[in-house]
């Protein structure tokens, strides 16, 4: 087993690490906003906690730490659907299983998971487990789940098809947040209290490697293509990266705001979102440069993230003020593609390829062979009645900065002539 030494406490708040703020602080300003905004605010119970949406994106379920239950949120309206579902005492990490039949959640204060059956939002069973259980995670077949259990320093393993524990496994000192990543080979476990990340082999149920990372490590994400887990250090202010090629941190932590406890990463794997407990608020870091390119104001004491399976929205628990913020993923506009040849006369239809959120609406100012229109959505369609060389601007937009444009040629050919039309001048007659 490979170990890497969790970082000196006293080195905390050196100069170094001010500078290092201070730096990441600059290098955000400067780059462009990614201008995700708040469009709703759902009222809950009972210091919300955990948050986790189901595969379809219909609904998301929200953990009331404080009321010992669970709400339901209808995505389509963001409104709460039923009264709150009775589960254990002070839940708080929960999780769908990936055929969305079934909602696990850790219920702290009375050692059980309580199984939620989506289509009936009835409990329909408890799972005995350790001490104080904080997160759940699915393996992608769902046919395991991991429960991180903080008195014992454990993570539990769950048999879905008997809903019974199979295996214990010793992982670091306090685990809190639990990951697994896309192949379902490797678990990764925030331990809080000696800023560690455990990595388990899930073939053999058993740590592998064990990486420091920052000051009381809350939550762990790993990224859709499995290269990287993202680590929110609650005492730190940071986010660690690891890359799970080597298993080790990667580059500087990622500065981010106050106690940052949640982390959810967009399915295209481009974010991590980031709640922020004390200062209110969640940052958005850009995986590609590591650096925060937006930080959007929510509710107090923001604690859970989940994002929707598309990709357009975030849902964030506010645990002070009872309410769940609801985050429209807003990303600037991309366009490309190269037309064909056309030819007079003949049916033409090509679609450029546009990314962006909301989506973008695509223009041209110059003009267009006779006969072709130019759709909002990039289609070029029609007969095209005269022949040419047409170059063009197509612009791509969505209110979100920059726009985006290509240039394109389209080529139109004249018809090829038959019969009589192909005669030559002089030719008719007897």
């Amino acid at each position: 087993m490979t170990t890497i030494t969790a970082k000196s406490r006293t080195s905390r708040h050196s100069l170094p690490r001010i500078m290092l703020l201070a730096l990441g602080a600059t290098l955000a300003a400067a780059l462009p906003a990614a201008a995700d905004t708040v469009t709703d605010t759902i009222p809950v119970v009972g210091t919300p906690h955990g948050v986790a949406v189901t595969p379809d994106g219909t609904r998301a379920y929200v953990t009331n730490g404080g009321d010992a239950s669970v709400s339901v949120i209808d995505t389509s309206t963001n409104t709460v659907v039923g009264a709150p579902i009775t589960v254990g005492t002070v839940p708080q990490g929960l999780a769908v299983s990936p055929d969305g039949n079934t909602v696990y959640v850790a219920n702290a204060f009375t050692d059980v998971v309580s199984l939620i059956d989506t289509a009936t939002n009835i409990v329909t069973g408890t799972i005995n487990v350790g001490s104080i259980p904080l997160a759940v995670a699915f393996s992608p077949d769902g046919s395991t789940a991991y429960v991180t259990v903080t008195t014992t320093d454990q993570v539990q393993v769950i048999d879905t098809a008997t809903n019974s524990v199979i295996a214990t496994v010793g992982v670091g000192d306090a685990p809190e947040g639990v990951a697994v990543s896309p192949d379902g080979s490797t678990v990764y476990v925030a331990n809080r209290v000696d800023d560690s990340v455990s990595v388990i082999d899930t073939t053999t149920n058993t740590v592998t490697t064990t990486i420091g990372v920052g000051n009381r490590p809350i939550e762990v994400a790993v990224t859709p293509d499995g290269a990287a887990v993202y680590v929110t250090n609650a005492d730190d202010d940071t986010v660690s990266v690891i890359d799970t090629a080597t298993n080790t941190v990667t580059g500087a932590p990622v500065p981010v705001g106050g106690a940052p406890l949640g982390v959810a990463i967009t399915p295209d794997g481009t974010r991590a979102y980031i709640a922020n407990k004390d200062s209110a608020n969640v940052s958005v870091i850009d995986t590609a440069t590591n650096m925060v390119i937006d930080t959007i104001t929510v509710g107090a004491g923001p604690r859970g993230v989940a994002i929707t399976p598309n990709g357009s929205t975030v849902y964030v628990t506010n645990a002070f003020d009872d309410t769940v913020s609801v985050i429209a993923v807003e990303v600037a506009p991309a366009i490309t593609g190269t037309p064909p040849a056309g030819v007079v006369g003949e049916p033409f239809a090509f679609s450029f390829t546009v990314t962006g959120q909301p989506a973008p609406t695509v223009t041209t100012g110059d003009p267009l062979p006779a006969g072709l229109t130019l759709d909002s959505d990039g289609t070029l369609s029609g007969t095209p009645t005269e022949s040419g060389s047409f170059p063009i601007t197509v612009t791509a937009t969505n209110g979100i900065a920059p726009d985006a444009t290509t240039n394109a040629v389209i080529e139109i050919a004249p018809a090829e002539c038959t019969g009589s039309l192909c005669l030559s001048a002089g030719s008719s007659g007897s």
